[in-house]
């Protein structure tokens, strides 16, 4: 018997790069293209599960970052997953964290000075204080909650979204800001990219490493999927 691939294609606009397909998870199908409802902090606000499955959500979105900081991901896993968590029975998918990281700690129109006469991101507004700082490993942020400091790298986003338990999980990324040069947002690139590998690594690693609990799971053979 074969196992499915993780996603499908099912149809393709000639000679365009419209197509339509599936994917596959261990809690249900997701039909592409899909809008996903983002539940920040595992709820859609004001709505219950119950309403948006109704409604037509294939699968929900949370936030690693968040639920990091609160309630923290192992009461999360302690809970039996996020979408136990949650109370939601279909798909799942948590981000990086890597642009809360960005926005709440240096964002655009948030942190950053707004004078269009610089490209460069140290100039902060006179009333705010930049929360995270990039280095070649990772970022250190301090909380927007309480002002604690934390450290997020690849391996740890990789940590915080395998405890959590979502079916898909993304690579850590670092976001740049409309004040960073081109040279800037070359070097981010750059170290995005090298973030990536080391994100699809600890994936492997933690795959094999937490076989017999609810997270992300790798393909037929156990490899990590392109698409986590």
């Amino acid at each position: 018997m074969t196992t499915p691939s993780f996603f499908e294609v099912e149809a393709r606009l000639d000679g365009r790069a419209g197509r339509t397909g599936t994917i596959t998870t261990a809690h249900g199908t997701i039909r592409t293209p899909a809008f996903v409802p983002v539940g920040t902090k595992a709820t859609v606000k004001a709505v219950l599960p119950e309403a948006m499955a109704e409604l037509g959500a294939q699968a929900l979105l949370a936030n690693a970052y968040h639920l990091y900081l609160q309630p923290g991901d192992d009461v999360v896993e302690a809970a039996g997953g996020l979408g136990r968590f949650m109370g939601w029975d279909g798909p799942t998918f948590t981000d990086s964290g890597g642009f809360q990281v960005m926005s709440l700690g240096s964002g655009y129109r948030k942190t950053l000075s707004m004078d269009a006469s610089t490209d460069a991101a140290d100039v902060i507004a006179t009333d705010k204080d930049r929360l995270a700082h990039v280095d070649e490993e990772g970022v250190t942020f301090r909380s927007h909650l309480d002002g604690s400091t934390h450290r997020f790298t690849p391996e740890v986003s990789m940590g915080i979204q395998h405890r959590l338990g979502a079916d898909i999980i993304f690579a850590f990324d670092e976001l740049t800001t409309l004040l960073d040069s081109r040279t800037y947002q070359e070097e981010a690139l750059a170290r995005t990219q090298a973030w990536a590998a080391r994100c699809l690594a600890e994936h492997g690693r933690l795959s094999a490493e937490r076989a017999s609990r609810p997270g992300p799971s790798g393909g037929p053979s156990g490899r990590p999927r392109p698409g986590t």
